[in-house]
């Protein structure tokens, strides 16, 4: 008999009394992966960046499907783009609110920095015990080679029409003016950051704001302990508990082409331009990523 359930169409099996019938009309909890590096860059082999175009078609299917209840993100991110952050979780506010149902975030190795932006979207936060969490703060690097063209013999030649057109050439000496012009853009992003968590977070921000925003990240339990989650837990531990009659549904994307194709990762598929790109793509991701000890 369970052999010939099994065979029914999946219309047919809905309808039979029992515990198929009822199987087939439990709730759903869409689970969407918001994992990698947040940059508006994208890559045709890479899977693992966020961004708006990457990820908003996962979040429709995840708010569309039927019977949900909630939506889960699985957030392992290092941060990055403060501009795609502040886009994603626009856009998974939006989508709850279209459809009105809870959103719950849950940090796995890192939610950091705009990885922390992210899970401020949801409604409520769960971390593992040894999650990293927090960097509520605002970081830019580069490289100075001037010194080196020097010894090279090179010379940078570089001509503007503005006066502030080209700010920190890497290939020309640091300018104090630059660096003020930096750091006032940093704090006003930090600014926009704080108030993000503030706006999310609200009451139940336990530490006092001055060490909740010095960029400092801290595990999950420390981070409970100072309100920026709202409990440790994994996914399936928290899903089981709060929706009891639920089932977790992991909604994916389309993988890129050269991975439907199993070309991705071959040696010549990418012209040299494309491989200096994505070798540097690569480096961003790689530092993002140590800077949390990964």
């Amino acid at each position: 008999m369970a052999t010939l359930l099994h065979r029914l169409p999946s219309t047919v099996a809905e309808r039979l009394p029992g515990r198929f019938g009822e199987r087939a009309e439990r709730s759903v909890v869409g689970v969407v992966r918001l994992h990698g590096l947040i940059t508006p860059a994208m890559s045709p082999v890479a899977r693992s960046v966020i961004n708006l175009t990457a990820v908003e078609p996962v979040l429709k299917r995840a708010f569309t499907t039927d019977r949900l209840v909630a939506v889960a993100l699985q957030i392992n991110s290092p941060g990055g783009a403060p501009t795609q952050s502040a886009l994603v979780a626009d856009r998974i506010r939006g989508l709850a609110g279209e459809r009105g149902v809870p959103v719950l975030a849950f940090c796995e190795d890192v939610a950091a920095s705009g990885g922390y932006w992210l899970a401020c979207a949801a409604d409520e936060i769960y971390a593992h015990p040894t999650s990293l969490v927090g960097s509520i703060g605002v970081i830019s690097g580069g490289f100075g080679l001037a010194g080196l063209l020097e010894r090279l013999g090179v010379e940078r030649r570089i001509y503007t029409a503005g006066s502030h057109k080209s700010r920190l050439d890497p290939f020309l000496p640091e300018r104090p003016e630059d660096v003020v012009w930096l750091t006032d853009m940093q704090a006003q992003l930090h600014e926009q950051f704080q108030n993000w968590v503030l706006q999310r977070r609200g009451d139940r921000l336990i530490a006092d704001h001055a060490e909740l925003f010095t960029g400092e990240v801290w595990t999950g339990v420390a981070a409970l302990g100072r309100g920026l989650v709202d409990g440790l837990g994994t996914l399936r531990e928290v899903i089981s508990t709060r929706f009891p009659d639920a089932e977790p549904v992991l909604i994916e994307g389309r993988k890129p082409l050269l991975a439907r194709l199993g070309l991705a990762g071959v040696p010549g598929m990418l012209d040299r331009s494309g491989f200096v790109e994505e070798l540097l793509a690569a480096a961003e991701a790689r530092a993002a990523w140590a800077r949390f000890g990964l």
